[in-house]
């Protein structure tokens, strides 16, 4: 038996879990998307599926993210990054639209896991940082 001496640090693993769970609720936005597509009346189907598959498309790619970065995969830091800013003009639009309920968590959901992603324990983890001698 084999004791990890290098545990994953508490933001990294935070990270992590927060990514598969926008995934999975991302995945849920996109089970409703494919309903909707399936059962009511659309004038303009291209749209609807374009829609449907950038939902579909944007739950595989933050699960395989979540993937990537629990096995320190430090390229997966950077699009996992790009996909939490794009939060940002997200929730500004929805609370622009009335929907601060939404937008405002939208928002600060972005900018920790920003945090969460540059770290300092996940920087090391990720093998960023200062090379030792």
């Amino acid at each position: 038996m084999t004791i990890d001496s290098d545990p994953t640090p508490g933001p990294l693993r935070a990270a992590v879990l927060l990514l598969r769970a926008e995934a999975v609720a991302l995945g849920l936005v996109a089970v409703w998307l494919i309903w909707s597509d399936l059962t009511a009346p659309t004038t303009d189907l291209t749209s609807a599926l374009l829609v449907t598959a950038f939902a579909v498309g944007g739950a595989v790619a933050l699960w395989a993210l979540g993937g990537a970065l629990a096995r320190r995969r430090a390229g997966a830091r950077a699009p996992a990054i790009v996909l939490q800013l794009m939060l940002l003009p997200v929730g500004w639009f929805m609370i622009e639209g009335g929907m601060g309920w939404l937008g405002l968590p939208l928002i600060a959901l972005g900018i920790g896991m920003v945090g969460l992603l540059v770290s300092g324990p996940t920087n090391r983890a990720l093998g960023f940082g200062d090379p030792t001698p």
